[in-house]
């Protein structure tokens, strides 16, 4: 194992992906199982993931479930759920069940309804009901983030019964992410938590119940993501129990789901405004890859057609002033900036829950304050710029109130719009920076030429 890890430090990703197309096709399921043990993680999942799908199933089929659980947790999210579609159920239920609960339910909440109960069919009875339960929540809220592989105890029982069930159950135990054991009544209910050294220094006869700390925080099952980084910034803990409306303890959600929860909606809503609607790998083959792409670019070639109508109604005025055209892209430019600012408030306000759909106004007046002092001074500065160029004041007169008003509308409409999607059920992320760019240019273009047409005469003679 060992000599085969020092002959894999050197090896570049290609290689490693190469070598394991080798291997899926003709080696032994032995060698293979060997070779994907010797990779690092980081590097097994980048070899993996430039396989084409064919053997990425393969891969999944011909290792250990074991093994192969380890290969879904690093492969990308989309690729690790193709497979599993793919594969048999019974085979991907025995993958599923060497995972985590939180990502259990995570790949079983993306797979289609008759997938998931196929596989959860053929899963461990009791593995399926912890996964039904957890797929039924949202992704945004506890329920969604806990895991369940926790230590509880009912309070009736003693020091000597919690270590012996613990020495059993080692190998099991030895999965779970053990800060605390927590100690339940009959029906279930969270009463305190045991600290795992007071548990080993206390007498074996004496009942838990006296050991646990009474009255532990808890957060609901239904509490949503802003709140538990809200209750993670004020609390310094690695995690949090979660119960229902009853205090029944559910499971337990670590502070590392909620970050790293935070940090899939921050790139899921990047990518979306850049119009990648799902997610692309570049080892995804190349037609399914150039349809997605085009979906979006489509769309905005056509919405690019409707803000050009406006320059081709003002061409006589472009006509006779062709130094207009040298500044209608720095207005939209600057203007689409302005609007973007605006947008990414309205985004992260909406994801912290500190504005509303329905705050319009309140939003509105908002970024008019803001638009009415940056329109100003922008304004100002490109009417400086073009009446220095050109010495004409009334070129910059135009150009600096063009950009002026275009930065009002575009803090208006980028304050807005997420929030009136939001209220259309329209994802923000999906649609704001298309409909910002077109609405901007338009209103920007008729700006300047609608202005300039009303000196058209100063700017000729100039």
């Amino acid at each position: 194992m060992s000599s085969e890890n020092e002959a894999t430090k050197s090896v570049e990703p290609s290689d490693h992906a190469e070598r394991l197309r080798e291997l899926v096709d003709s080696a032994p399921a032995e060698e293979l199982q060997l070779y994907l043990s010797s990779l690092a993680p980081s590097e097994l999942g980048l070899a993996v993931s430039r396989l084409d799908e064919d053997r990425q199933v393969a891969v999944l089929t011909r290792v250990s479930p074991e093994d192969a659980a380890s290969v879904v947790e690093q492969i990308p999210e989309s690729q690790a759920i193709d497979a599993l579609d793919r594969l048999e159920p019974g085979v991907a239920a025995a993958i599923l069940q060497e995972l985590p609960s939180n990502e259990q339910a995570d790949l079983l909440g993306e797979l289609k309804d008759a997938g998931a109960e196929a596989i959860l069919d053929r899963m461990d009875p009791h593995e399926a009901a912890g996964a039904r339960v957890l797929r039924a929540y949202g992704d945004d809220v506890a329920g969604g983030l806990m895991i369940t592989e926790v230590l509880s105890y009912a309070d009736h029982l003693t020091v000597g019964d919690v270590v012996e069930d613990m020495r059993q159950n080692a190998d099991r135990y030895s999965a779970y992410v053990v800060q605390y054991a927590y100690v339940v009544d009959a029906e279930k209910r969270l009463i305190g938590v045991l600290r795992l050294r007071d548990l080993l220094l206390a007498r074996r006869e004496r009942p838990i119940r006296e050991l646990a700390i009474p009255g532990p925080l808890t957060v609901r099952d239904d509490t949503s993501i802003q709140d538990l980084r809200a209750f993670f910034d004020a609390n310094e803990y690695y995690g949090v129990p979660v119960v229902d409306a009853e205090s029944r303890l559910l499971g337990v959600v670590m502070t590392s789901a909620v970050e790293e929860r935070l940090s899939e909606r921050s790139e899921d809503e990047y990518l979306k405004s850049q119009g990648l609607v799902r997610e692309e790998l570049r080892s995804m083959p190349y037609l399914r890859r150039s349809g997605r792409r085009l979906a979006w670019l489509s769309v905005n070639i056509l919405l690019n057609f409707a803000a050009a109508s406006v320059i081709a109604a003002y061409q006589d005025t472009l006509s006779a002033v062709i130094t207009l055209a040298v500044f209608l892209p720095i207005i939209s430019d600057m203007s689409g900036c302005s609007g973007n600012q605006a947008v990414a408030v309205s985004m992260r306000e909406l994801a912290l829950g500190t504005v509303r759909p329905e705050e319009l106004l309140w939003v509105w007046w908002k970024e008019l304050q803001v638009g009415i002092i940056n329109g100003i001074a922008l304004g100002c500065m490109i009417a400086l710029a073009a009446w220095i160029w050109q010495g004409n004041p009334y070129l910059g007169a135009v150009v600096g109130c063009a950009l002026m008003l275009n930065t009002l509308v575009a803090v208006s409409i980028g304050g807005l719009l997420p929030l009136v999607l939001k209220r259309l059920g329209v994802d923000p992320a999906l649609a704001s920076g298309p409909i910002l760019t077109t609405i901007t240019d338009m209103c920007g273009f008729f700006l300047v030429f609608s202005i300039a047409s009303m000196v058209l005469v100063k700017l000729i003679a100039s």
